[in-house]
């Protein structure tokens, strides 16, 4: 039985998402993932083959969801966030794009046997990385800021740059070759480059002042992006092929850049569409793909030029692009050996090789076999050695997870200092000098500055805290901070304590519903942590063992103990929420707040119980 269009389109969708799963349950790349899952399903099992199933729809289906998942990626290119690091960027993207192509080119045509034209088209071509790949790779590792910036700015910029020289070198071919030259098609390709830059702009602007003066109601934002993207995307392309991700690209770097409040909100939400298209168009890439297309990867030649494209082609365009720059051996060295194609780099190779074999390049068919014999080598080995490579470079924020604590008092800074004691990073932030002083004073790690400020947001590194806690004395504004960085840290992962004191007064439901998680218990106050603290509470660190169960440990603790969070073996770390059920294990300390005068007391006999169970338990 021939399963329906319906039924493959659930099937696309189901294996993207859990190929997604896959790789966040354990830690792998998801694009390696992807690539992995569409082979299977593809050419090597023959269950799906999108490319003939979907028919015409798909070639316009994967164009729109590459300029989608493009201008998802420029709303992220604020000018304020590379302050320091225009210069590389710049020449990153312009000069070192422009010699990767000409030794690309090169090299594709001596060692890989391409001929010229079909050479200087992939050449064009193979500059580009895209969002569809380093984001997911920036996503799982811990880059710090200044390389995972600049990763993310060439990504976005140099791919509509890459298939755009891609087309402008089949143009210059086409012109150069042709028996009566007419160069008027190149004048329409550069004014059609123009064209979609001022669209692109145009149309930008054009939504920003829409969304200022109220033109456009909330619920309606989101849709009316998605369509003036797409018409953006649609108008640019028909005049000229790929000039629309040109379009896109200046319509998302446009909105970016103009201080629109809603746009955070609509980053969010395109953020998790993004995630949803790039899954499902890996899957349809690589399950389109034929089998003799696979076994021509073999090749000798094209391995040669593979290789050769990793480690020398692009270190020698990033070292030589950014003489003079401020980047460090390290970061120079980093960004050499990052440059994973993807989505852009396969859909337009399946066009150029359709077109240079219709005007009688007969290698053109080998296009589409180097271009994903780049693609997956480069997948796979920048996807699994990025966080290896930087932490040897000291270039990672790799480490035991961290805790961004909002808001300085008394019981905040006991807790960032027993995380201090448990060696993870731990930083607390408030707008306030004063509130400020305990924490100066305790030697810990702080930030001066509002939250939810844009000026916080490109000046706080947030890269190391995995956790945050909303602790103010203002429970409406712990609820609001929740609210706001949800969508970055993960539902499981923000916490706020708790507005109510010990009488819920049935209000616990809404409790739930607002805001990220109650941290520890529903029934414990900012106020009742305070007061434990100022009463001499002891922060204490007990060790679960095969002898000494946490069964035990419960039956043994106070009832004024606070549990606060277990560390785990392997540095993993969970913080005490009725909302989630924690249980240690042998080996997981379990951090608590604990009387202390019955604390004395406890020792002792947890002393005398070691001494009669010959060393039962262990405590610290």
């Amino acid at each position: 039985m021939v399963p329906s269009l319906l039924f493959e389109v659930m099937l696309v969708g189901l294996l993207g998402i859990g190929s997604q799963w896959v790789a966040w349950r354990y830690r792998m790349p998801a694009i390696v993932v992807m690539s992995i899952i569409g082979l299977l399903a593809g050419p090597i099992l023959g269950l799906i083959n999108p490319e003939d199933d979907f028919g015409e729809l798909y070639n316009p289906i994967i164009s729109v969801a590459v300029a989608i998942i493009l201008f998802e990626g420029s709303l992220n290119l604020s000018f304020k966030e590379i302050r320091g690091l225009g210069r590389p960027v710049f020449r990153i993207s312009t000069i070192g794009a422009f010699i990767a192509w000409i030794l690309g080119s090169l090299t594709a045509h001596y060692i890989a046997g391409l001929n010229w034209a079909a050479a200087f088209v992939i050449g064009g071509l193979f500059i580009v990385t895209g969002p569809t790949v380093i984001m997911p790779l920036l996503r799982q590792s811990k880059l710090q800021p200044r390389p995972a910036k600049i990763l993310k700015w060439e990504g976005i910029i140099v791919d509509p740059i890459g298939a755009l020289l891609a087309v402008f070198a089949f143009e210059i071919i086409t012109f150069l070759t042709a028996d009566n030259p007419d160069g008027s098609k190149l004048l329409i390709f550069f004014a059609a480059s123009i064209f979609a830059v001022i669209l692109g702009w145009a149309c930008g602007r054009g939504m920003g002042w829409m969304f200022e003066t109220g033109h456009i109601p909330e619920f309606l934002k989101s849709p009316a992006v998605f369509i003036v993207v797409i018409a953006c995307f649609t108008f640019a392309d028909e005049i000229v092929h790929e000039t629309g991700l040109l379009a896109v690209t200046a319509m998302g770097m446009t909105l970016a850049n103009m201080g629109i409040s809603s746009v955070a909100d609509m980053r969010h939400f395109k953020e998790n569409v993004s995630i949803l298209l790039i899954s499902a168009i890996f899957i349809m890439l690589t399950a389109s793909l034929e089998l003799d297309t696979l076994l021509k990867v073999f090749d000798p030649n094209i391995l040669l030029y593979v290789l050769l494209m990793m480690f020398i082609v692009r270190p020698l365009s990033i070292f030589l692009s950014t003489l003079g720059t401020d980047l460090a051996l390290n970061e120079k060295v980093l960004l050499s050996w990052i440059a994973p194609r993807g989505i852009v780099a396969l859909t337009v190779s399946g066009y150029f090789a359709s077109i240079l074999s219709e005007s009688g390049y007969a290698d053109a068919t080998l296009i589409t076999t180097i271009t994903f014999a780049l693609v997956f080598t480069t997948v796979v080995a920048n996807g699994f050695s990025l966080g290896w490579l930087a932490k040897k470079l000291h270039l990672s924020k790799e480490g035991r997870p961290g805790t961004l604590i909002v808001g300085s008092n008394n019981f905040t800074v006991n807790l960032a200092k027993s995380l201090q004691k448990a060696k993870a990073p731990v930083i607390i932030v408030d707008s306030s000098w004063e509130r400020l002083r305990t924490a100066r004073e305790a030697g810990v790690p702080f930030y001066h500055g509002e939250m939810l400020s844009e000026q916080t947001e490109y000046q706080l590194d947030t890269i190391p805290y995995e956790y945050m806690i909303a602790a103010t004395e203002y429970n409406s504004y712990n609820a609001l901070v929740c609210t706001t960085f949800m969508p970055e840290y993960g539902r499981t992962n923000v916490f706020k304590v708790s507005p109510y004191r010990h009488d819920l007064n049935g209000m616990g439901d809404m409790v739930n519903k607002v805001g990220g998680r109650i941290l520890f218990r529903q029934d414990l106050s900012l106020d009742d942590l305070n007061r434990k603290t100022k009463e001499h509470y002891i922060f204490r660190q007990t060790t679960i063992t095969n002898q000494y169960t946490y069964k035990q440990y419960l039956n043994e603790k106070d009832d004024d103990t606070v549990l606060l969070y277990i560390i785990k073996p392997s540095g993993r770390m969970k913080y005490y929420s009725e909302e989630m059920r924690v249980t240690p294990e042998p080996g997981d300390k379990v951090v608590s707040l604990t009387p202390p005068v019955k604390e004395k007391e406890k020792i002792r006999k947890r002393l005398e119980n070691q001494r009669s169970n010959n060393g039962n338990g262990k405590s610290s």
